[in-house]
């Protein structure tokens, strides 16, 4: 299992990083059980973002736009109250504990805390049937928070973590999460609290092999070229 640290300055430069380096030297995985079984190229991963602030937070070459991130920070990890959904991230922070709401209680009281964990996966998500078709638990584990010098530090946990498509949007979304969460913060206990960095693990982050196209046409732009010119000569040869 090769495993990869990358350090990034923002989220879309931990995007293309994070692709760059499964499709170059990821391992192949057969997925046998799960909402897709296919042949994916997969490493385990550690991000750091130094700077997941700057804007964009999203590529425009990613396959999600800053308007489906602030859904998705809102009803999938803020609120979590989609009719359509069996869960969400949001749902289970929220139900049975609010853990968003005493987590910022209690930076309210106590900003030194090292213990304040946001906990997403629960013991039973272990348990599935031989019979159950499609066994969906959280691929967002965790987050972990911790303050230090002024700044609201995010560490999270993917088992499992779509690195085309899943990846830019989780990324932008946990870090408009972090900023209402220290908004929260601020707002409660008169403090000037900024984001610090966020940082990811994740021991399956992985390209399927459905994406293969659309990932080698992004990082391998003269392939790119290349088809443009080979259609545009058969264009005119056509017209000839």
């Amino acid at each position: 299992m090769k495993h990869v640290k990358i350090t990034a300055f923002d989220c879309p430069d931990a995007w293309f990083q994070a692709l760059s380096h499964i499709w170059n030297e990821g391992d192949i995985f057969q997925v046998g059980y799960g909402s897709e079984t296919t042949e994916t190229k997969k490493l385990n991963i550690t991000i750091e973002i130094t700077h997941p602030e700057n804007r964009p937070l999203v590529s425009d070459k990613a396959p999600c736009d800053i308007k489906y991130v602030q859904g998705y920070a809102l009803e999938y990890l803020w609120c979590g109250d989609k009719q359509d959904e069996t869960y969400t991230y949001g749902s289970r922070l929220n139900h049975p504990i609010n853990q968003i709401e005493e987590a910022v209680e209690r930076y309210v009281k106590e900003q030194r805390d090292r213990q304040v964990t946001l906990v997403i996966r629960l013991p039973e998500d272990i348990e599935k049937s031989i019979d159950t078709k499609r066994h969906e638990p959280p691929c967002l584990s965790l987050i972990d928070t911790e303050i230090l010098e002024g700044r609201m530090h995010l560490t999270c946990y993917f088992r499992s973590w779509d690195a085309y498509a899943g990846l830019p949007a989780n990324i932008a979304g946990l870090q408009l999460f972090n900023e209402a969460f220290v908004s929260e913060i601020n707002e409660k206990a008169n403090l000037s609290l900024k984001t610090g960095k966020l940082i990811f693990h994740s021991k399956n982050c992985h390209i399927y092999n459905r994406q293969n196209k659309f990932v080698r046409e992004l990082l391998e732009p003269k392939s790119r070229s290349d088809s443009s010119k080979r259609m545009a000569s058969t264009m005119k040869d056509n017209l000839q």
